[in-house]
């Protein structure tokens, strides 16, 4: 069994994307305007990082900002973009759609993933929104989707540990917990131990600002997780 934990980093740029790479990056998560939270990557960005990099990208596919609630049209877009992404070589996608009573839509997210397949499918923190996370984690479990991106229901993983730790041992090995929103190198090993996951997500954004183009100061800190989180046991 390979006990080497994972580490995700997300980017909207291909300069950032190889800087997370070269900072020990395991996986990008890739996405167009994170100032919005994260929309659908530009075709051209996704066929370049495809190109340039060696690491497995994901993409994100999410029609707009705003909730995850979505209209015919914009669940066709989403089918478009899944086949974008295939088309360029992703190696995954990232995506979530919630119901009119903050239930995880699980018909539209079965068809999604269904539809990604070979591809696989995280469903990202719309999750968060859902009303009950408990209730939301076996729904999740119920489309097939291979990870989930979580906070926990918090603004930040770290205010969220121990209800991450449980729904860690909830999944049971049937689906992929991943910790993400607010993770750095100060705080990553605490939630690695308490939490017991396999996979990070970082943004980098409580350590460089928005929008960041310093390919070196990226490198350095994405550097710095990895080291943090290599010396876990």
């Amino acid at each position: 069994m390979n006990d080497k934990r994972i580490l995700e980093i997300t980017v909207e740029t291909l300069t950032a994307a190889l800087a997370a790479e070269r900072g020990g990056a395991d996986r990008i998560e890739l996405c167009g305007d994170l100032g919005l939270g994260g929309v659908t990557p530009a075709s051209d960005l996704m066929r370049a990082a495809v190109q340039k990099l060696r690491i497995p990208i994901f993409a994100m596919v999410r029609p707009r900002a705003g909730d995850f609630l979505y209209s015919g049209e914009e669940f066709a877009f989403m089918k478009g973009s899944i086949a974008e992404a295939k088309k360029h070589g992703i190696h995954g996608v990232v995506l979530g759609l919630l119901a009119k009573d903050r239930q995880i839509d699980v018909d539209r997210t079965r068809q999604l993933v269904d539809y990604a397949d070979p591809l696989p499918v995280t469903f990202h923190r719309a999750f968060d929104e859902s009303r009950d996370l408990g209730e939301s984690l076996e729904a999740v479990i119920r489309t097939g989707a291979q990870r989930i991106l979580t906070s926990g229901g918090a603004a930040r993983a770290p205010e969220a540990t121990a209800f991450l730790a449980e729904l860690v041992v909830a999944a049971d090995n049937r689906i992929v917990v991943i910790p993400g929103s607010g993770i750095n190198s100060t705080n990553i090993t605490e939630i690695a131990k308490t939490t017991n996951a396999r996979e990070f997500h970082s943004g980098l954004s409580t350590v460089l600002p928005y929008g960041s183009g310093d390919s070196q100061a990226i490198a350095d800190e994405v550097g710095k997780l990895a080291s943090a989180l290599a010396r876990v046991r």
